[in-house]
């Protein structure tokens, strides 16, 4: 076993765990539920592989088309299709899932333990002189847009989940997932393309996706600071 490419490769998942666990400070949730949705996760990652080397083999696309069928339907809509199909179910009838900012904490530890897995292959598959320089990629890049997917998809489930209107709720449902997709497909396509101009892209849009997702997460914060006054006060 390598097992200094394994630390590599969980590192940046223990990181970001501990990072948003810390987050959650007024109502914590307990430690058991978010190993729970951790492990949902790593078992979604699994099927992920598999479904995603079937449609690799789908040979019917060249140049963009099969770059955009790559981004958007390979890896954006089955992995955060997934996510989405085992998250929201489970989440939704979670007790602990008592104010906003939960959904945005489940989604990240369930799509850490997707992408833990998801690391370990790519590191310790990888040729050993590149492991080290793939590591430290996604550990700058990949990890943390899965948490930015995670931010948005458990942002609009929280708004689906605490919306009295029929008509909101069909909404949030529908951007819980539809926009996950989008982020995760662009993210990809911009990757895929090979023109110089393409790094500056995926810079701005990196630094556009931390800007609306960080904001999602402070927004949900607040509103849980400010329940948690509120309950003190009550007291």
């Amino acid at each position: 076993m390598k097992i200094d490419l394994l630390i590599l490769a969980i590192a940046p998942t223990i990181a970001c765990m501990l990072w948003i666990y810390l987050k959650d400070k007024y109502d914590r949730e307990p430690i058991r539920l978010l190993g729970k949705f951790f492990i949902m996760g790593v078992f979604i990652s699994i099927i992920a592989i598999i479904i995603e080397g079937i449609l690799i083999k789908i040979k019917i696309f060249e140049g963009y088309s099969n770059y955009i069928f790559m981004s958007f339907i390979v890896a954006g809509l089955t992995e955060e299709g997934l996510k989405y199909i085992v998250l929201l179910p489970n989440l939704v009838k979670e007790k602990k899932f008592d104010e906003k900012l939960d959904g945005i904490i489940y989604s990240i530890f369930l799509s850490l333990g997707f992408a833990t897995i998801e690391n370990i292959i790519y590191i310790l598959f990888e040729n050993r002189n590149l492991a080290f320089e793939v590591g430290i990629i996604r550990a700058v890049i990949s990890i943390p847009a899965h948490v930015m997917f995670a931010i948005t998809m458990g942002y609009y489930i929280s708004k689906y989940k605490f919306s009295n209107e029929k008509i909101k709720k069909r909404e949030y449902l529908i951007l819980s997932i539809l926009v996950p997709v989008l982020l995760h497909g662009i993210f990809d396509f911009i990757l895929m393309i090979e023109y110089r101009w393409s790094v500056v892209l995926f810079i701005i849009y990196i630094i556009f996706l931390w800007k609306i997702n960080l904001d999602k997460l402070d927004h949900y914060i607040d509103k849980s600071k400010i329940r948690f006054l509120k309950k003190r006060k009550k007291k």
